[in-house]
Parts: C-alpha cells; sequence; structure tokens
C-alpha cells in the first residue's frame, strides 16, 4: 500500500527585495494552477505550480514588470491561468452572466411582491373566499328574494 507524503509549498528562499516579494505574493494569488483549476499558484502543492511559482521569482528579479509576467504566463497557458480574465468576446458571457442572472432574479421578485400586493398572490384562477361589497349586497338581496317567495309558497 502506498503512502502519501505531506507536501507544503513554503518558499525557502526570499527575493532580493520586499517590494519584489510583495509582487510576487499579489502574482501568486492571482494566477491559478493549470493542474489543479480552482486553486491559486500560492494554494496549490502540484509540481506545475512549483514550476510556475520558481519562474515568477526568476521574471521578477530580472526586472520584468507585473504586466509582463502577467503576458508571459498567458502566452504558455492562456486566459485559463488567470483568476480574472480579461474582456474579450470569447470571456463576455463570464463577465454579463452574473449581471444578467441577478437582473432576472431582481425582476421575479418585483413581480411576486407586486401580485401579492395587489391580491393575485394565491394560486391563479382560485376565487377569493372574502365577497366585495357589492357581491355582498347582491347575495343580501338574493337571500332576502328567496325568503319572500318561500314564504308565499307555505301560505
Amino acid at each position: 500500500m502506498p503512502i502519501a507524503v505531506a507536501r507544503a509549498s513554503v518558499e525557502v528562499e526570499p527575493l532580493s527585495s520586499r517590494e519584489l516579494q510583495a509582487r510576487y505574493e499579489v502574482l501568486i494569488e492571482e494566477m491559478r494552477c493549470p493542474k489543479c483549476q480552482n486553486q491559486n499558484l500560492a494554494g496549490s502543492d502540484s509540481m506545475v505550480a512549483t514550476d510556475l511559482r520558481r519562474e515568477i521569482r526568476r521574471l521578477l528579479e530580472e526586472g520584468f514588470s507585473d504586466r509582463e509576467i502577467n503576458d508571459y504566463m498567458v502566452a504558455r497557458y492562456g486566459d485559463f491561468v488567470l483568476y480574472r480574465p480579461p474582456l474579450q468576446r470569447n470571456t463576455l458571457a463570464l463577465w454579463l452572466a452574473p449581471g444578467v442572472f441577478a437582473a432576472l432574479g431582481l425582476l421575479t421578485l418585483i413581480m411576486i411582491v407586486v401580485r401579492s400586493r395587489s391580491g393575485r398572490g394565491g394560486q391563479q384562477g382560485e376565487a377569493s373566499d372574502e365577497l366585495s361589497v357589492e357581491e355582498q349586497r347582491r347575495l343580501a338581496q338574493l337571500l332576502n328574494a328567496d325568503e319572500q317567495g318561500g314564504s308565499k309558497n307555505n301560505d
């Protein structure tokens, strides 16, 4: 039976300056591990993530800007490596879908509230248990007419 070995992604070697270290930490938090798919480079223990962290360290030490490092990673791994992909034709649905679903949900909520306030909140087509004033007046007339007609027949 194989024994699982626990690995930790501890950075042993610090970068040459605190500024580079801070940029490094931001970059590895904002980039996704290509193998793990839903984990950033900072939290992944995969070999690929280790290699990418090492590559980012090298690029930072060589003087690359954050933008250049992002472009370098996207060129090798595609937009998938970024947690926040750029707004493009192929990512438009990713950016618009949350707003569209939120608008549909809000519209549905408004319709439910309006229906419940207008008295149509129950099942449609079901008669209300309460009679309107006009219906009550008409019922009283019918009952009175029925009583008067019934008493005449008994005489």
